[in-house]
């Protein structure tokens, strides 16, 4: 992954931990509202200074978390979300609350459920489980503390309120299992399909390629040739010329009769072997039908064009095919210029007429059909 794109991703899951982290500083917000009615209401049975002191606890909590979101600091942990460490630190929290209160207990046990759920979603189920346990042992201890100090007004129902805490503490461990599980299962699902995802770009571009490749010559069919030329067209600008030529391949024939088939298909494949040896990158080579073929040099002029094709022939002329005997090979060409404005079938035209002039002066040449227009 390149850095930019990892820095990009960095920043969208700091902005989406940033957004979690404000719904549980809502959260807080809500339940430091029902303190202050605890407190106003006579229920909290502390001090005013340990009122103080655990709404102080909350907010630089709070604040000590959020310093750590914004600071990126969250990032260097293997969970940058902190979610077991802010259920840790809501459950302590709470059970400090809870220590406070005796009548309004169980009013209030259901916040340690609602501490548990913002890590359903995140933490693995042992670690959930982890923190299910020390929400139970803290409330547990409160009131095993409360009855050693025989403080608890009714020991039956406060043994109530911990068997329930304990029965949904269980369901609750096993539904945040299923949650991971079931998480799990639907990542495994996503990968299954990027896979599918990644065979089927893979089989498409496969078959793009045999439909735009001749398959005996490896070189581009004539309908690719012709879609890539004419989009290369429509992109000339002014000033600029691509080069265009067709090219035969002489007496081709007469190799087919003689030496049969299988040896003019060897012949078709050498060509192609020599005439992607002697090209740049760029340029554009087909097979155009049979024997002949078509070629496009993008952004050449007229001296360019016709050393290429020049370059093409006496190296074609040299060329050996292997396993195969004959006299001699040789290819005629027929050049000409796309300019801006230009229509590729009057183009095409015009280099098959040089094509034919190549033909007709005695073959293994290369014509321009410049040279006729006096050009």
């Amino acid at each position: 992954m390149s850095s930019a794109k990892k820095k990009g991703t960095q920043k969208a899951l700091q902005s989406l931990l940033l957004k979690r982290f404000g719904m549980a500083a809502g959260t807080y917000g809500l339940a430091l509202l029902l303190f202050v009615v605890l407190v106003v209401g006579g229920q909290f049975q502390a001090e005013p200074s340990t009122a103080l002191l655990l709404a102080g606890l909350v907010i630089l909590s709070q604040l000590a978390f959020f310093v750590l979101f914004v600071s990126g600091t969250n990032l260097r942990f293997s969970d940058p979300s902190l979610t077991e460490a802010q259920v840790i630190v809501g459950l302590a929290l709470h059970t400090y609350l809870m220590y406070n209160l005796h009548s309004a207990r169980g009013t209030m046990l259901v916040l340690y459920l609602l501490i548990l759920l913002f890590g359903v979603f995140q933490l693995a189920p042992r670690v959930f489980a982890r923190c299910a346990a020390l929400a139970f042992i803290g409330f547990a201890s409160v009131n095993l503390w409360d009855g050693f100090q025989m403080n608890l007004s009714d020991p039956k129902l406060a043994a109530l309120q911990v068997g329930v805490l304990a029965v949904m503490l269980i369901w609750l461990s096993l539904f945040a299992g299923y949650v991971q599980a079931l998480r799990q299962r639907m990542r495994q699902r996503r990968f299954a399909l990027q896979a599918h995802q990644d065979t089927l770009r893979g089989m498409m571009r496969q078959l793009e390629d045999l439909v735009a490749t001749d398959e005996l010559t490896g070189l581009f069919n004539r309908r690719h040739f012709l879609r890539l030329a004419a989009r290369e067209l429509d992109g000339l600008q002014d000033g600029m010329q691509h080069g265009l030529a067709l090219i035969d391949l002489d007496h081709f024939k007469r190799i087919n009769d003689q030496h049969g088939h299988a040896s003019g298909d060897r012949v078709l494949q050498t060509f192609a072997t020599v005439a992607q040896a002697c090209l740049r990158d760029g340029d554009v080579l087909a097979r155009y039908g049979g024997e002949e073929f078509v070629l496009l040099l993008p952004n050449t002029d007229a001296d360019q064009l016709t050393a290429c094709c020049e370059r093409l022939r006496e190296a074609f002329a040299n060329a050996e095919p292997v396993g195969l005997k004959v006299d001699s090979i040789s290819l005629s060409a027929g050049m000409t210029l796309l300019v801006t404005g230009d229509d590729l079938d009057e183009a095409l035209h015009r280099a098959d007429q040089a094509l034919y002039r190549a033909k007709h002066s005695g073959r293994n040449c290369c014509h321009a059909a410049w040279e006729n227009s006096g050009a």
